[in-house]
């Protein structure tokens, strides 16, 4: 049987597949004009399509002369038909940089199937064209390799996610799109029912409510590789649309679901050549705070928090003294390698700190040659300063970076602190590296809405220990939740349900639904809690974050085919752009 690139087309073989085994092979190629070069009375042409490149060679004694004029006048990106003999390239003309490289084909005959204007950037890999420019003409970045390897990898993930789950029980079931607007965290996309004047839809930022009505349907093990949606700015991470691995599970505990996830997660990995040992570490969310200031630490590298709190207590250095006396704690990070940088250059990293809520950064530098510089060593004092060198395990070249503020802010501050700091050292952090982080606390107070919020969100199952915490204690209410680190960046989330419609209540009035809203935007959800909902749980992953770490790109757009900007944008089409008035009408709205 024929391989299946090469069925139901019109060439014999790909431009990445001839090899010296098919030498005196008649072929037929079809592809992108990459390079076209006259070499003394020979035309060679490098043809390309999305499997490789293979150099055509166009001999005046070997096609038609009108067929060697078309061959002379080729342009960048024509689209052409070669025929020709594959033969061996000469010796000192093979190419091993091409997997192609020891063959080349005769030409005997050329179609132009469609002329090029002038692209508007080379298609080659390492381009230094910007993002804008390079997503304005998306289809044309496209035909780079990397970003097909790059689709290609998206595709195998998800395939292989899709086998994985399938061979597990689940069924692959559709949510609607267009639903109801529920909080979730995040501003919905609203879309006005033009058969219901006044009324709108929202675009789901996740199908959450509708899987665990899945599960009270009885479905027991569901997944949907979903388009999810939220109005929120934007960074390298996130896009306005996106797409997630969505799985839920009926009569299951926590270790159930992450067992689950990992033996999935093995078959991933493996199908894109990545090793990683299983099972996975488990750390929980407060020692993942205390040791790296967030709950998505990347632990490929050292440079741990370190809590100074008890030995800076009472010091002289007042900023210290005071933020323990207030209640709050002080950290610091040793950067190894920068305690001979300049003032300056210290300096300057009190922008991150400020970037991240601090009002100021302490530090100390010690240098190679044995020196110690810093404004705050005079008011420590030796006994202090002794204990900070201690516990701080300080040799020369050694950079302490502090933070003197409360919990959240001193962690915030030197997480970011400790990645900008691995970047500026050029710390390894190749590889991957996947942990679990659990026992999430419930709930967090938002002092600007002054109210309690959900941690995950409010559809999460707590201790039963902790239930009439609820409402007398919300910040010492524990959860049953778990998300999925990848090197750095929360690659998937979940938790066990609620699946009593009278707790569910509970911890919906306690994040601030009203009576009237329990019912309204609720009442579907809560409904099928009452009539015999299983105990369930589950977790849905980041497939555009996933397939960005596994790809080594910065950026989720390059893993997407057709993203937005920053500001929500795409340059290719225009959207969003206004429509007619016609259009509003039809659908009862006008713009003030």
């Amino acid at each position: 049987m024929a391989d299946f690139k090469n069925e139901y087309c019109m060439h014999t073989h790909t431009c990445g597949e001839l090899r010296a085994a098919d030498v005196d092979a008649q072929v037929v190629l079809t592809g992108w004009v990459w390079h076209n070069r006259d070499h003394g009375g020979l035309i060679f042409v490098d043809l390309r399509d999305r499997d490789g490149y293979t150099q055509c060679v166009f001999d005046p004694d070997c096609v038609t002369a009108d067929e060697f004029h078309i061959a002379e006048h080729l342009g960048r990106e024509f689209v052409i038909e070669v025929k020709g003999t594959v033969r061996a390239r000469g010796e000192g003309s093979v190419n091993p940089n091409m997997a192609t490289g020891e063959i080349e084909v005769l030409a005997n005959a050329i179609k132009v199937l469609n002329t090029s204007v002038t692209p508007p950037f080379s298609i080659e890999d390492g381009i230094e064209t910007d993002e804008t420019t390079r997503m304005k003409w998306r289809y044309m970045d496209l035909r780079r390799p990397e970003m097909y390897k790059s689709l290609f990898l998206r595709h195998t993930v998800a395939q292989a996610m899709r086998g994985a789950l399938n061979a597990r029980g689940f069924l692959e079931v559709e949510t609607p799109i267009l639903a109801n607007s529920t909080p979730e965290g995040a501003r919905d996309y609203i879309v006005p029912s033009r058969p219901n004047p006044g009324k709108f839809y929202a675009l789901p930022q996740s199908p959450q409510q509708f899987k665990q009505m899945l599960m009270c349907g009885g479905i027991e093990r569901y997944y949907q590789i979903a388009r999810c949606f939220r109005d929120e700015d934007l960074r390298a991470d996130r896009q306005p649309e996106f797409t997630q691995v969505d799985i839920e599970m009926s009569f299951v505990n926590r270790d159930d679901v992450l067992q689950m996830m990992e033996d999935v997660m093995a078959e991933v990995l493996a199908a894109v050549g990545v090793e990683h040992e299983f099972p996975l570490q488990r750390m929980p969310w407060k020692e993942a705070m205390d040791r790296f200031g967030c709950d998505r630490p990347d632990t490929r590298f050292g440079m741990e928090l370190v809590e100074l709190t008890d030995i800076v207590r009472g010091c002289g250095f007042g900023v210290f003294s005071k933020a323990v006396e207030a209640g709050n704690i002080v950290k610091a990070i040793n950067a190894k390698g920068a305690g001979d940088w300049s003032r300056g250059d210290i300096e300057k990293l009190a922008d991150v700190a400020a970037a991240n809520g601090a009002k100021g950064m302490a530090w100390i530098a010690y240098t190679t040659d044995g020196k110690e510089k810093s404004p705050i060593i005079k008011f420590l004092g030796e006994e202090v300063h002794e204990a900070i060198k201690k516990a701080m395990n300080v040799e020369p070249g050694d950079l302490l970076l502090f933070a003197a503020d409360t919990f959240a802010i001193a962690n915030a501050v030197l997480a970011a602190l400790r990645l900008h700091m691995a970047d500026l050292l050029g710390i390894d952090r190749s590889g991957h590296a996947l942990l679990w982080v659990v026992d999430f606390p419930m709930f967090n107070y938002d002092p600007e809405e002054k109210k309690y919020a959900a941690e995950h969100h409010p559809f999460t199952m707590v201790p039963e220990e902790d239930i009439e915490k609820i409402e007398t204690a919300p910040l010492e209410v524990g959860s049953y939740s778990y998300d999925l680190v990848m090197d750095g960046f929360e690659a998937g989330g979940g938790t066990i349900r609620v699946h009593n419609a009278e707790l569910q209540k509970r911890i919906l009035r306690r994040v601030g639904v009203s009576e009237e809203d329990l019912e309204v935007k609720f009442g579907h959800l809560l409904h099928a809690l009452e009539l015999g909902a299983p105990p369930h749980g589950g977790i849905a992953l980041g497939l555009d974050r996933l397939c960005m770490l596994l790809a080594g790109k910065d950026s989720i757009r390059d893993v997407i085919a057709f993203p937005k900007t920053s500001s929500a944008a795409d340059p290719m089409t225009g959207a969003p752009n206004v429509v007619s008035g016609r259009q509003l009408k039809e659908v009862n709205l006008r713009i003030l």
